[in-house]
C-alpha cells in the first residue's frame, strides 16, 4: 500500500479534477453545434486528457528531483511538487516509468483517432505531447513559452482536440469556448510560480516572475483575467456561443479578489496563498458554468 501510495503521489491526483472540466467543455459546444455525441469517444478523450496531465506531472516531479528543485522551493498547498521523490528517491525510476506509460496511454488513444477521425487532428496531438514532455526540461526555459504552453496545452488543445473527435472537425464555437481555459491555465501555473521564484533561479528555469518580477508579472495575471471574461463575451456577440454561456461570468466574483491579492501581495508569499486558492478554483469553475450554459442553450 506504501508502494502504490508513493506512485500515486507524483501523479497529483487532486489536481487532474482540471482535463475533466476541460473535456467537459469540449463536449458542450459540441452538444451545442452537433447535437447527441459518441459516448464512447467521450470517454476515450476523457482518458487521453487525464493521463496527459497525469505524464506531464510526473515528468515535472521526476526532473525537478532530478535537478534538486523540489528540494529547494518553498511548499504551499498549490505550488512546490508533491514532496514524494525528495522524502523517497528509490521511487524515481518507477515515477519516470509512470510518465512514460501515461504519456503512451494518450499518444494511443491520440493514433486511435487519427484513424477514425482523420489526420487533421495530427497537429493538436503532436503539439499536446511534444508540451507533455518538453515543458519542464525546456519550456520552462523561454518565458513567453512558458506563460502560454500550459493554457494552450491543457486547455485549447483539450477542448479543440476534444470537439474535433466528437464532431470530426474543428468550430471558432470550440476555439471561442477554448480560450477561457487558454488563459485561466496559463494564470494557474504563472501565480504558482511566484512561490518557486528563487528555487527556479537557481535551475536556470526562465519566467515572468524571473525576468521581469513577481509585481509586473502580477499584472499580466490580472489581464489574462480579464481576457477570459472578454473573450467569453466576444464569442457570444459574434454568435459562436450561447448567450447561455455567460453564465460563466459568475466567477468574475472570484476573479476580482484573486486579481487584487495577486497585485497586492505579489511579494508576499504568506499573504498570497488565498490567490494561489481562488485561481484553482476559478480554473475549475468557469469552464464548467461555460459548459453548463451550452448545454443549456439553443441553436
Amino acid at each position: 500500500m506504501n508502494h502504490l501510495k508513493y506512485i500515486l503521489g507524483p501523479m497529483r491526483l487532486p489536481f487532474v479534477i482540471l482535463p475533466l472540466v476541460c473535456v467537459t467543455l469540449g463536449v458542450a459546444v459540441s452538444v451545442w453545434t452537433h447535437g447527441p455525441v459518441n459516448g464512447f469517444y467521450v470517454v476515450l478523450a476523457l482518458i487521453g486528457a487525464v493521463s496527459s496531465h497525469i505524464s506531464v506531472n510526473v515528468f515535472n516531479e521526476y526532473f525537478d528531483y532530478k535537478t534538486g528543485l523540489d528540494a529547494r522551493t518553498l511548499k504551499t498547498p498549490f505550488s512546490g511538487g508533491s514532496g514524494t521523490l525528495q522524502a523517497h528517491p528509490e521511487m524515481a525510476r518507477s515515477a519516470l516509468y509512470t510518465a512514460l506509460i501515461t504519456f503512451s496511454i494518450t499518444g494511443l488513444i491520440g493514433l486511435y483517432f487519427l484513424v477514425v477521425r482523420g489526420w487533421a487532428l495530427l497537429p493538436v496531438g503532436l503539439l499536446g505531447l511534444v508540451i507533455v514532455y518538453a515543458y519542464t526540461p525546456w519550456i520552462t526555459r523561454h518565458p513567453l513559452l512558458c506563460l502560454v504552453a500550459p493554457g494552450l496545452g491543457f486547455g485549447t488543445l483539450w477542448v479543440l482536440g476534444a470537439s474535433f473527435v466528437l464532431t470530426g472537425e474543428y468550430s471558432w464555437s470550440a476555439f471561442f469556448a477554448s480560450l477561457a481555459p487558454f488563459f485561466l491555465v496559463n494564470n494557474l501555473l504563472l501565480l504558482n510560480q511566484f512561490p518557486d521564484l528563487e528555487a527556479d533561479q537557481s535551475t536556470g528555469r526562465r519566467n515572468y516572475p524571473i525576468v521581469i518580477g513577481r509585481k509586473a508579472s502580477s499584472y499580466i495575471y490580472s489581464l489574462f483575467l480579464l481576457l477570459t471574461y472578454l473573450s467569453l463575451i466576444i464569442g457570444v456577440v459574434l454568435n459562436y456561443l450561447p448567450v447561455t454561456s455567460l453564465i460563466g461570468l459568475i466567477s468574475i466574483f472570484l476573479a476580482i479578489p484573486a486579481s487584487l491579492g495577486a497585485v497586492r501581495y505579489a511579494n508576499d508569499i504568506p499573504r498570497l496563498i488565498p490567490s494561489l486558492g481562488l485561481n484553482v478554483i476559478l480554473n475549475l469553475t468557469t469552464p464548467l458554468l461555460i459548459a453548463i450554459g451550452l448545454f443549456l442553450g439553443k441553436r
